[in-house]
């Protein structure tokens, strides 16, 4: 396996290959259960892997539950990132989603527990939510990294005006940067 460095700016070593545990679980009515996510998980330690990718919504909690579990043995080894905008239960209402201070506190403290870990290596907010202003967004994940709870902060399937504007705003005010962005393949072609 080969590491790169995480972002631009970061010292964060990660393995060139994350692992993606979206269908870690089964309460969505399909995925891997505990024994298949863990065969998985293990081929991906053997083969060097260290960054591992969840969020609160896969599974509806139950990635994060696994991947907690998996990597207990070995916390410093891994590089722990989950997301968060969806909620944990397809009825989550209006208040227990989206990006605003409010969910994403609500929602660190949710996968810390899940993850049985005492911080988030990398926390993304998973999709903007077309309300929730960009400072509130770079404000709170500064807010988050100052008390330890995650130590870096990235967007994920966010447009690319939204990603620059967070950018600017961070470094303008001395916040905690934007270490990263993610897109996946759906969300850019749409």
């Amino acid at each position: 396996m080969k590491y790169k460095i995480f972002g631009r700016r970061t010292g964060l070593r990660v393995s060139e290959l994350a692992l993606g545990a979206g269908n870690f679980g089964t309460r969505w009515g399909h995925g891997a259960e505990r024994a298949e996510a863990k065969k998985v998980f293990d081929a991906y330690v053997e083969a060097g892997g260290n960054f591992i990718d969840t969020a609160d919504s896969y599974q509806f909690g139950e990635s994060e539950e696994l991947v907690g579990d998996f990597i207990a043995a070995d916390r410093d080894y891994f590089v722990l990132a989950t997301k968060y905008t969806l909620g944990t239960t397809a009825t989550d209402g209006i208040s227990r989603t989206g990006n605003s201070r409010k969910n994403m506190v609500r929602s660190v403290e949710g996968s810390l527990k899940r993850l049985k870990t005492d911080r988030i290596d990398l926390y993304w907010a998973h999709f903007a939510d077309g309300v929730t202003p960009m400072e509130e967004i770079v404000r709170a994940f500064d807010d988050l990294v100052r008390s330890g709870k995650i130590l870096y902060a990235g967007l994920s399937n966010f447009p690319a005006w939204r990603i620059s504007r967070a950018d600017l705003l961070a470094e303008l005010r001395g916040w905690a940067p934007i270490a990263g962005i993610q897109i996946s393949e759906a969300w850019a072609a749409s």
